[in-house]
């Protein structure tokens, strides 16, 4: 049976090694924070009764997948970034899944071509622009962050982030490796400090007047507006949807996928296809501040206040095995020093 231990600061539920498979039920190893799936994962049992067993891992989730091996307990894994998603699938730890439900709920340019994985929700890496300091249109495109007028006036997170590396990937598909690393080159020209911290703490630094834009995902601004010390910093800012000159706005993905050991395989196909239903994308979109994946469901009323954006177009898959390269080019041009 599995052992309930006290895990960090929250009590989870985490997976015995050595644990039997037991029917109706399913085991995930999720690096999204318990808050934030739990809901889902109770609605699902309440529906079918089959229980969901989760163990939260922040770190290490391919090395464990890999070290486990056959005797692995997970059915599913549940990430964010298309680039850890790609991760786990070129780590061998996955199967393929066919469904006509998560193919009729997903679009393709939200899953994996050889259905090795689907993403559950989107997010928007948006510019957080100052509304005192930074007029309306006077940022519209990736571009334009290496535009000489915002020498001193940019904070952003480590270049190596997984978030920001998925963006340098989606700029060198939009304009090649010469362009990323002048993209690059000159985003950090215009730097007000060395990157540092997270997403909210760049919207924290506008708030002090220490920058005037930042570069986030957008379900920070709900993150920020349910915590009453950090309600200051979100209404400081704007969100601006940047688009890339001839594209649209970068999206990143949480998703799913089925793991290669799997003893409960179709219990676990069975949540990834509720996952994928609109009654599980509401509660998701409500949730996390994310945006649901399957078409004609809507965001929260808080998401949409947010305004409208076209995604960009280039696959994700394609953004994903660009990571190396990315990596490789933020290095070189030492963006964090």
């Amino acid at each position: 049976m599995f052992h309930t231990i006290k895990h960090a600061v929250f009590a989870t539920t985490l997976l015995a090694i050595a644990a039997p498979a037991i029917a109706d039920e399913v085991n995930i190893y999720s690096s999204r924070q318990p808050d934030l799936v739990q809901p889902l994962f109770d609605a699902f049992t309440s529906e079918t009764g089959i229980k969901v067993n989760v163990s939260f891992l922040k770190k290490g989730m391919v090395e464990k997948l890999k070290a486990e091996g056959k005797r692995s307990p997970a059915d599913l894994v549940m990430t964010t970034d298309i680039s850890r998603l790609n991760g786990v699938v070129e780590a061998g730890v996955t199967q393929s899944v066919h469904s006509d439900t998560l193919a009729a709920n997903i679009p393709a340019e939200f899953r994996d071509p050889d259905g090795q994985w689907f993403g559950l929700t989107s997010r928007a890496r948006v510019i957080y622009a100052s509304k005192a300091r930074v007029k309306d249109g006077e940022v519209t495109t990736y571009e334009d962050l290496t535009d000489p007028k915002w020498k001193g006036r940019i904070c952003i997170r480590s270049g190596t982030n997984a978030y920001n590396l998925a963006l340098t990937s989606a700029v060198i598909a939009h304009h090649g490796q010469d362009g990323a690393k002048a993209w690059l080159e000159g985003v950090k020209a215009n730097l007000a400090r060395k990157p540092s911290g997270n997403d909210r703490a760049q919207i924290k630094a506008i708030f002090a007047g220490e920058c005037d834009i930042s570069i986030g995902n957008t379900y920070y601004m709900k993150q920020m507006l349910e915590n009453p010390e950090q309600v200051a910093w979100a209404d400081s800012v704007r969100i601006v949807f940047p688009t890339f000159v001839g594209g649209g706005t970068h999206v990143n993905l949480s998703g799913v996928a089925l793991t290669k050991a799997s003893s409960n395989k179709d219990s676990a196909i069975k949540l990834m296809e509720w996952l994928s239903s609109g009654a599980a994308q509401e509660i998701y979109a409500e949730a996390n501040g994310e945006y649901p994946v399957k078409p004609g469901t809507n965001p929260s009323a808080l998401v949409a206040g947010w305004g409208i954006f076209t995604a960009d177009t280039k696959p994700l898959i394609e953004i994903a095995k660009l990571r190396p390269t990315s990596l490789k080019l933020t290095e070189q041009v030492n963006f964090d020093e």
